[in-house]
């Protein structure tokens, strides 16, 4: 296995990573075969695969959502399992392995909570997160999830477009831009140890990104609340974007009139742009970005997918870079 050098930490390619999850269903099924329990194992699959294709799984408090009626919101590909939804994240204040997320977000506490909307709006204030949660109608949307690391996903989230809060605090002509800042608890969050990045966890859009119906203010997944790996109790999903871009565990959201510096351009400004497209044909300066691992496939034997342009989203959202040189302006 060959190895890279990045901030202090020594990482194997990404390509050559099979997922925990996926690792240990395989045990288990080699394991039951070994035992002749063939039957049972792939009745164990069959369950998997009805998971993934919407049930509910019944683990934390229900939050359903109506299917939505924006174009382009729901693909026809299959969800990824919630185990694996749940158990393969990035989510760096937690730990900077994939499943240290997991294993240490039971610290988070997302009751009381707040978000605060501030800037060039002419309404700011503070939501709780009950005030959120009634903003606007829920809607499922199954969006599909494109990490820089080579790794996708499906996954059925469950909330409403962005838009539905900036239309109701009013920007001023001034907002050009609106910045996301995620929660940074050194007493919740053991990860906020680590010099990896600035705290706390800083992103950014367009305001034209943020307008459009697609970029999500996500509360929940697989028709529950979100589970705290995932960004309890409410982050940003903007699907043609890679996935560090939406910010989880959102507790400032600020509209201002210049670019503001998001967290990864602080860390890494020559691999990590402002805009982080999903653009196959923008290499990551230490691996290719042209390919993408499914996680939930078996990781040994299936053939990589041939990565989309704006994650498969172009039809959306290739208009809100008409002219731009999408290889300078990555």
């Amino acid at each position: 296995m060959h190895f890279f050098k990045d901030r202090g930490f020594a990482h194997p390619l990404p390509s050559e990573v099979t997922p925990p999850a996926v690792y240990a269903q395989r045990r288990a099924l080699l394991r039951q075969w070994a035992a002749g329990g063939v039957g049972t194992a792939l009745a164990g699959w069959a369950g998997r695969d009805a998971l993934a294709q919407g049930s509910r799984p019944g683990k934390l408090a229900p939050l359903p959502g109506a299917r939505s009626a924006v174009a382009g919101a729901t693909t026809m590909e299959k969800p990824t399992a919630y185990a694996d939804v749940t158990t393969y994240n990035n989510f760096y204040e937690f730990g900077t392995d994939k499943a240290d997320p997991a294993k240490n977000a039971g610290s988070l506490k997302t009751r009381p909570w707040t978000v605060v909307v501030e800037g060039e709006v002419r309404k700011p204030g503070t939501y709780d997160i009950e005030s959120l949660l009634k903003l606007a109608p829920m809607e499922e949307r199954i969006y599909r999830l494109r990490c820089v690391e080579g790794w996708s996903m499906v996954v059925p989230w469950v909330g409403y477009s962005v838009s539905e809060l900036i239309k109701r605090v009013e920007p001023t002509g001034n907002a050009r831009f609106v910045q996301f800042v995620t929660l940074a608890d050194r007493a919740q969050m053991p990860g906020l140890r680590s010099s990896v990045l600035q705290w706390p966890y800083v992103e950014g859009l367009r305001m034209d990104e943020a307008m459009h119906p697609l970029s999500l203010l996500s509360f929940g997944l697989y028709g529950e609340v979100l589970p705290n790996q995932n960004g309890a109790p409410v982050r940003l999903v903007v699907p043609w974007k890679y996935g560090f871009k939406s910010g989880k565990s959102i507790v400032k959201i600020r509209f201002v009139d210049k670019q503001p510096k998001t967290s990864w351009e602080e860390a890494a400004p020559s691999e990590y742009g402002f805009y982080s497209n999903v653009n196959p044909g923008v290499d990551h300066p230490r691996w290719s970005q042209a390919t993408e691992r499914r996680i939930g496939e078996d990781g040994l034997f299936a053939k990589k997918r041939p990565t989309l342009m704006f994650n498969g989203y172009e039809a959306q959202v290739g208009q809100l870079y008409a002219g731009m040189d999408l290889k300078k302006l990555f």
